[in-house]
């Protein structure tokens, strides 16, 4: 039976909030940023600081994390036969892909290299927008023929050649963890070196004392906002739109089941999840959202909407 998405119909946002732990004891390591370390600030209501956990860029990329199976290099299972551009060196062997690439579609290694078929290939289907206003729906419609995740990533293709590097999308999936009422957690400790404890350590020798930070919070939540608004707004169809929803629900369902342990110290589990907006609506299970998105994907295949080949394999060639 499919999943019931009505309440979702004529909704902007759809809001959700996870609950999290550290899986042991209390403190997590948050991300960091050079030149500053970990981002602390203070809550706008003053009642104690707040750490970033995980930044939107990360969360990002870790949502897309889990829908990549990296011993076959393709899709997980439930997603297979959505399309995707993928890299490989001069011997065949992958290098890398649109998924999980750090710019998407825009990555040096598909646009940059020798092998300028995806350049071409962008050029001929968006020549119109050389001048005068970008049209984001026919921009939709090729991103989701040569790219889909991009329409819930966002992706900027900077190229001058390319509408003048006008191309962009924002994200219709955002999210980033934070926690609440955080106190820092000092510790440390020292590199032995028991053969020569006064060595020269600038080249690795004796023994290095160092400073560690880590935190503990009174509430750790993750935050996901989708934007049905804008997903609607590419004028795909209904079925793109359902698939598109549906893909979205899956990846945060799997990063909260599979992609919390963030780093070696942040190690963190889903206590409960709550969809804040609109109001009755409840998020499927993983289960429920791996068993739908075959059907739905060979549906949006089948009116030739991802071309004559799904998977577009580009040789990266310096």
């Amino acid at each position: 039976m499919p999943l019931d998405l009505s309440s979702l119909k004529d909704e902007p946002r759809l809001l959700v909030e996870a609950a999290l732990k550290p899986v042991q004891g209390g403190r997590f390591q948050p991300t960091g940023f050079p030149n500053l370390g970990h981002a602390v600030y203070e809550s706008p209501d003053g009642q104690g600081q707040l750490v970033l956990v995980e930044s939107a860029q990360s969360m990002a990329n870790r949502l897309e994390a889990v829908c990549w199976d990296e011993v076959t290099d393709d899709w997980a299972p439930a997603l297979k036969g959505l399309p995707v551009v993928k890299v490989t060196d001069e011997e065949g062997k992958p290098l890398t892909n649109s998924l999980l690439e750090a710019h998407r579609l825009n990555s040096p290694y598909i646009l940059e290299g020798k092998d300028k078929s995806v350049v071409e290939m962008l050029k001929n289907r968006l020549a119109a927008m050389e001048v005068g206003r970008v049209d984001l729906r026919e921009l939709a419609k090729v991103l989701l023929e040569f790219d889909t995740n991009a329409l819930l990533h966002g992706v900027f293709l900077a190229k001058r050649d390319l509408a003048g590097g006008r191309l962009r999308l924002p994200r219709s999936l955002s999210a980033f963890i934070e926690a609440e009422n955080a106190r820092r957690a000092a510790s440390g400790g020292v590199k032995n070196d028991s053969v020569n404890p006064s060595g020269e350590t600038a080249k690795g020798f004796g023994n290095v004392p160092f400073a560690r930070d880590e935190w503990v919070a009174a509430k750790i939540t993750a935050y996901f906002n989708l934007d049905l608004r804008q997903i609607r707004a590419f004028g795909l169809g209904t079925d793109v739109e359902r698939l598109l929803v549906i893909l979205a629900l899956f990846k945060i369902r799997k990063f909260l089941v599979e992609g919390l342990r963030l780093r070696t110290a942040c190690d963190l589990d889903a206590e409960s999840i709550l969809v804040k907006r609109p109001d009755g609506f409840e998020l499927p299970s993983l289960d429920s959202l791996e068993a739908e998105l075959p059907g739905l994907i060979q549906d949006v295949a089948s009116k030739g909407l991802f071309g004559e080949n799904p998977v577009l394999t580009v040789t990266y060639r310096k």
